[in-house]
């Protein structure tokens, strides 16, 4: 009899934790030693559906339970979610996360750790963070200090494996761009959100004024291409998004502009290795000021592209510095417009770039393509070799195996047949009464 293994994640959802999820749960059930449950769960306002829209997703439909279905206690409880969300449900429990894009966590996060078995985390950054952070714990009448809140369970690198069968390079450029008149394309792909520009996480607002000031007024500019959304994949987060773009558009002095192409909206993994392949698609450009690990920047590294980022934080994992353009820069405060209550704080840190490495890097490769993407054919290698779907399921199960103590299991109490016994016949006995 399996043990039982309960798994809590947002499986349904179009979010980066809905990937890693997707992932995690796929490969515990490949391994087949576990009877997995799934115990769906949203993800803020993402867009719920995926295992509906993506056939060869729909197997996990099969393992969804709701939680009244929930009996007894899981041999196995794991929680794919932020660490303030975490609760131990099992006999042994796993939080799994992709853990943090600063310098700080919120105590919140230590606490939740410390009330599982171990936790997972995307990347090294995300563990020497968790590992530093400590707090003052005071009484709330006294303020004074009772003791010191810091991190008391263990935390294990798992990183985010790509599938190597879907992100591969490929000559099939199907996915259509035919409406970009340039042959020459840089990409971005990631979540436009809050704060100002050059202060939003992934630094889309900054990115995108530095390109547009460093082909101004230029013939024959390459097209910088936006794979980026807000909230969702709504016709009002299209409609916001264009406003972002024309608002830094509007900052920028010059008679002709190089395009801006916007792509919003819900794709497929097949569709985005198209976009990633498709032949005027020539770099990927991210100045992202945090990540708790960058899965874009691993698939896109795949196809054996040239990569410009920022050498800072989880990407760092995967993305060598001599196969790719890492740009430097200073760690800085998290502006006030980027803050996230109990998530992204003020007293935390994260990248700010060196602004003007960022125009000679997008010069220099635009000009000088050919050793960049000679060094992007070892990068694809690299990620191939270290950091694939399957590298990813054998450290789990190697950790599942070494970690997750032997569960009693309830067995059918089965009684030995017995011979029939044959009684001696009594002999019957005459008596004289009286």
């Amino acid at each position: 009899m399996k043990p039982v293994f309960i798994i809590s994640c947002p499986i349904e959802t179009y979010s980066g934790y809905g990937a890693r999820s997707r992932d995690i749960v796929k490969a515990i059930i490949e391994l087949d030693k576990y009877d997995v449950k799934i115990l769906s769960q949203r993800w803020g306002n993402t867009p719920w559906g995926f295992l509906d829209d993506n056939p060869k997703w729909s197997f996990l439909k099969n393992h969804i339970v709701l939680p009244q279905q929930i009996t007894q206690k899981p041999d196995i409880w794991m929680q794919i979610t932020v660490p303030n969300e975490f609760q131990p449900m099992g006999k042994y429990n796993i939080g799994v996360t992709a853990g943090i894009e600063t310098t700080v966590c919120h105590h919140s996060w230590i606490e939740g750790i410390n009330r599982m078995d171990t936790t997972w985390v995307s990347s090294n950054h995300a563990k020497t963070v968790f590992e530093n952070c400590t707090f003052e714990q005071r009484h709330p009448q006294t303020q004074q200090v009772v003791g010191i809140i810091q991190l008391q369970k263990p935390i294990e690198v798992v990183f985010e494996g790509a599938d190597l069968e879907t992100y591969l390079p490929t000559k099939d450029n199907h996915f259509d761009l035919d409406q970009i008149k340039e042959n020459f394309a840089f990409l971005f792909v990631g979540h436009w959100m809050q704060g100002q520009i050059g202060e939003d996480r992934k630094n889309v607002g900054l990115m995108l004024k530095i390109f547009l000031e460093t082909f101004k007024n230029q013939a024959n500019a390459p097209a910088l291409i936006l794979k980026t959304s807000g909230a969702g994949s709504s016709y009002m987060d299209r409609d916001l998004i264009l406003d972002k773009i024309h608002q830094v558009k509007s900052t920028v002095n010059a008679k002709t502009l190089p395009s801006i192409y916007l792509l919003h909206g819900e794709f497929t993994d097949e569709e985005m290795n198209g976009l990633y392949n498709n032949k005027k698609v020539k770099a990927m450009i991210s100045l992202t000021k945090g990540e708790g690990f960058g899965r874009p920047l691993l698939e896109f590294s795949l196809t054996k592209k040239p990569i410009i980022s920022t050498n800072w934080s989880g990407h760092i994992d995967f993305l060598k510095p001599k196969f790719t353009t890492l740009l430097e820069g200073e760690l800085t405060n998290v502006h006030p417009s980027a803050q996230v209550k109990d998530m992204i704080l003020g007293e935390g840190k994260w990248f700010s770039v060196n602004t003007n490495e960022v125009g000679s890097a997008l010069l220099n490769l635009y000009k000088n393509y050919k050793p960049f993407k000679d060094n992007a054919l070892h990068q694809a290698s690299y990620s191939k070799s270290n950091f694939s779907y399957e590298k990813m399921k054998k450290k789990i199960g190697e950790f599942l195996e070494k970690n997750v103590p032997e569960f009693p299991q309830q067995v059918q109490l089965q009684l030995p047949k017995l011979k029939k016994i044959e009684l001696p016949k009594l002999k019957k006995v005459e008596t004289n009464e009286g």
